[in-house]
């Protein structure tokens, strides 16, 4: 017998009992879950009726799990765009991807400003490459310019 190809589950489990153990653990986009149900080698048709039966119990919802990336994002001081492209890489639609964004009510602006006195304790930089630095991080976590301008020019600004 091949260990290293051997999945956690007992073939004695089907397809349904391993997605609705999979969703047990945390929430799951569709797309991801069928992912890792193929890896572990069901068969295409048994993973299309479990992740039927799934959504239509509710225990596999792409809006809720969204909404949950979503906050998860937030929490780590990740802008809209950072988000947007996490959501996209994981098949979640833009429509929802845009309604989980807006329903957190989130001010982008303050969020890149908290992010970047986080991260640069509130320190200003002092020529261009610490400028470039600061702009960079702020790009990489998925601000745009604007909210990027406004995050370095509070820094120094803040009291702590």
């Amino acid at each position: 017998m091949n260990y290293s190809s051997r999945s956690p589950y007992t073939p004695k489990v089907d397809a349904k009992s391993a997605a609705i153990q999979l969703l047990s653990r945390r929430d799951h986009g569709e797309y991801e879950l069928r992912q890792k149900m193929l890896n572990k080698g069901y068969p295409l048709a048994d993973i299309d009726n479990a992740l039927h039966f799934c959504i239509e119990h509710r225990y596999l919802d792409d809006e809720r799990f969204a909404k949950s990336q979503v906050r998860q994002h937030i929490y780590k001081g990740h802008g809209k765009r950072r988000i947007l492209q996490d959501l996209s890489l994981k098949k979640v639609s833009e429509s929802i991807a845009l309604r989980a964004l807006e329903e957190e009510g989130v001010d982008w602006f303050e969020l890149a400003k908290e992010t970047a006195d986080k991260r640069f304790k509130g320190q200003k930089s002092t020529d261009t490459k610490e400028y470039a630095k600061q702009v960079r991080f702020l790009q990489y976590r998925g601000f745009d310019f604007d909210e990027i301008k406004y995050a370095i020019d509070c820094l120094g600004s803040i009291q702590h």
